[in-house]
C-alpha cells in the first residue's frame, strides 16, 4: 500500500475527503518523525511501538572497491508490532 492508497482509504473509511485525509495521515507521520527526532519513543496500544536504536561503528566491505572501511556509529528508526497487530495478520 502506498501513501495514496494509504489516503484514498482513511478518506473512505472517515467518510471524508481525500484532501482532509491526506492532512491527518501528513500530521501522524510528521509527529510520529518529530518524536523519534527527539528520541522519544511512541507507543499505540494494540498497534506497535517505534523508538531509535543505536548501531555501534562496524566494518565494512565497500562493494565497489572491495576494501574495508568502517562504518560510523548511527541511529535507525525501528518499529516493534503489538500483539493485537500480531493476531490480525496471523488469524
Amino acid at each position: 500500500m502506498t501513501k495514496s492508497e494509504l489516503i484514498s482509504a482513511v478518506a473512505e473509511k472517515t467518510d471524508s475527503t481525500k484532501k482532509y485525509a491526506e492532512s491527518v495521515v501528513s500530521a501522524v507521520f510528521t509527529a510520529i518523525t518529530e518524536a523519534l527526532a527527539e528520541g522519544d519513543k511512541v507507543s499505540i496500544v494494540g498497534f506497535g511501538t517505534f523508538e531509535v536504536r543505536d548501531r555501534k561503528e562496524k566494518q565494512v566491505i565497500n562493494p565497489q572497491t572491495k576494501k574495508m572501511m568502517t562504518a560510523p556509529a548511527s541511529k535507525a528508526p525501528a518499529f516493534k508490532a503489538g500483539q493485537a497487530l500480531k493476531n490480525a495478520v496471523n488469524k
